[in-house]
């Protein structure tokens, strides 16, 4: 394994912290990892870019999914996966995903999550798009990433884990040989620690989640620039799938120039039995797909813009004034006061709702136990691709593959042992080695990627697109090699490198894949291609910044490095 030698333009760590794990990130990936590698005996720090519960977790609305269900199976929820996933699932790693599910999400609830219940006592479970039966664990109603959040964070604290919040990871730390040795991150404001530090580690696992801000308009909050991709491109590892972005169908539409978070309308709304309408009231997803509005997100999403152009209307609209108040109230909550707090109440008036950057499906490779492809690094969650949704995941999913694989990375770390001797980083170079891009690069490259590589792209699009990243990535190179001058280095600067690294290997891999599949909609390719594209794109990062492209032989991923032997004293 050789590393690309590649690193932010950062200052040397002045502190750093001794771990056996290090997890960076707090959603449901990251915070399960880590209450399981602790309660294994191991030294365990939780490094999240805000506060514990700041990630993209809480804003999950509609829930999580496994058959849990009476007359439900593991089987039809692996095939409602892998239809929803374009023919390009690993199928093996969904089937551990629907068989550990169930169980992985009772342990959940021992760990203090609590789940809406019947009368009866039983789990209240919903339908979504996608799937045929109702197995959507739901909590709040509407506020199921905030419940889970809370739970785990409060066992995080009961059990004295330690944690370093409002840090961004910077770099992945690296041995003579490539093997992981911890990261570099940077604190920002008061606490006990600040500026720039180290955590040592054998392990690393990344839980960074996704990169949804690479868009001028999307569910995510503001600290999904990317990071954990980028930091994996430049310690070498390998990252597949990132052309499938999924948008998310009903998205509370705010207007032709809403950019950053917006607020989401969970699909659980119309799996409770909301229809998508035009503005003659037309029910335009009847016939289109035998689940209409619960069709897979991707079939939705096309049918939304499809209507859009067809009437050159900025929105459509969700009508659920059919439930009532008292529904609106008991299982929408966050949903109804998110509206109101923007003029519309869904009570009395269907809301206008559009697509909007919603959920990377792919990211980082790993295999069945969460490795990747660089010796220590594991990665879990939204920034890992595992093979699980192919090119669109299904509806709740997410919070499943997250509780699932980092449960696996737990035992896998456990079960092979850390080395004896913590590997020694290399030094890090004197003269930066990565050229920063100004904060005003982040808007550029969101105005690039929402014109160039949005739900409908073309060759056109894409080629515009990619020119665009790359003269922005050209212009800081040269201005680097030949002035020796780079953007300062910091929060804004760092996260807009980050964006633009994800954002020219999201368009290499989508110029390149000449098809239309699941969430990716190539409008000169409209067809589906599976004898030349039902494989997966698998993207690294060249010592010289240049991006290596390949494509697997089959819908399986290749095996990434096996574990380490434990290493002599």
């Amino acid at each position: 394994m050789t590393t690309t030698g590649i690193r932010l333009h950062a200052p040397a760590a002045g502190w750093s912290i001794a771990a056996d794990v290090v997890v960076v990130g707090s959603g449901v990936a990251g915070l399960t990892a880590a209450l399981r590698c602790e309660a294994a005996g191991l030294r365990t720090v939780v490094v999240t870019k805000a506060r514990l519960d700041d990630g993209s977790t809480r804003w999950a609305q509609g829930g999580i999914a496994a058959a849990l269900g009476e007359g439900d199976t593991p089987e039809q929820h692996l095939d409602d996966t892998l239809v929803a996933g374009a023919g390009l699932c690993d199928e093996d790693a969904v089937r551990l995903l629907v068989t550990e599910g169930p169980d992985a999400v009772r342990r959940l609830i021992e760990t203090g999550a609590r789940f809406d219940e019947s009368s009866e006592g039983d789990l209240e479970l919903t339908r979504e798009g996608g799937h045929h039966r109702r197995r959507i664990a739901h909590a709040g109603g509407d506020a199921t990433g905030a419940e889970i959040s809370r739970a785990l964070v409060e066992a995080v604290r009961a059990r004295g884990v330690r944690t370093v919040e409002n840090a961004l990871v910077l770099d992945l730390l690296t041995d003579a040989e490539g093997r992981t040795a911890g990261v570099t991150l940077h604190v920002m404001g008061e606490g006990q620690h600040d500026g720039v530090g180290a955590v040592h580690a054998p392990a690393v696992v990344l839980a960074t989640g996704g990169m949804g801000q690479v868009f001028s308009a999307t569910t995510n909050p503001s600290v999904s620039t990317g990071d954990g991709v980028a930091l994996a491109l430049r310690a070498g590892a390998e990252v597949s799938d990132l052309e499938f972005v999924q948008f998310h169908p009903t998205v509370l539409f705010l207007g032709p120039d809403a950019e950053g978070q917006q607020p989401l309308v969970s699909e659980a709304v119309r799996g409770e039995g909301a229809h998508l309408i035009d503005a003659d009231g037309v029910r335009f997803m009847v016939g289109q797909h035998e689940l209409a509005e619960l069709a897979p997100r991707d079939i939705v999403a096309k049918g939304i813009l499809r209507r859009m152009l067809e009437q050159d209307a900025e929105h459509m609209y969700l009508d659920g004034r059919h439930f009532g108040a008292q529904m609106w109230e008991h299982r929408f909550p966050t949903i109804l006061a998110a509206c109101r707090a923007h003029g519309i109440d869904p009570v009395t008036e269907p809301i206008p709702v559009a697509p909007a950057a919603h959920y990377a499906s792919g990211g980082v490779r790993t295999d069945s136990h969460g490795r990747t492809t660089v010796p220590g690094l594991y990665a879990c969650g939204e920034v890992a691709c595992t093979g699980v949704h192919g090119a669109n995941r299904l509806a709740s999913n997410s919070l499943l593959e997250g509780l699932v694989y980092a449960e696996r990375i737990a035992d896998d770390i456990v079960a092979n042992g850390l080395p004896a001797r913590v590997p020694q980083p290399v030094p890090h170079p004197e003269i930066p080695e990565h050229p920063l891009q100004a904060p005003e690069a982040r808007f550029a490259i969101q105005r690039i990627m929402t014109g160039g590589a949005g739900v409908l792209r073309s060759a056109g699009s894409l080629a515009k697109a990619a020119d665009q990243l790359q003269r922005l990535h050209t212009d800081a190179r040269e201005a680097l090699a030949e002035h020796g001058k780079t953007a300062e280095a910091g929060v804004d600067t760092w996260e807009a490198t980050n964006l633009l690294c994800v954002a020219r290997v999201l368009v290499t891999a989508a110029l390149l894949r000449e098809e239309t599949r699941g969430c990716h909609w190539r409008e000169d390719r409209p067809e589906r291609d599976d004898a030349a594209w039902r494989r997966h794109i698998v993207v690294t990062l060249n010592p010289d910044r240049t991006l290596a492209v390949q494509t697997t032989d089959t819908t399986h991923f290749p095996t990434t490095l096996p574990p380490q032997a434990p290493q002599e004293q």
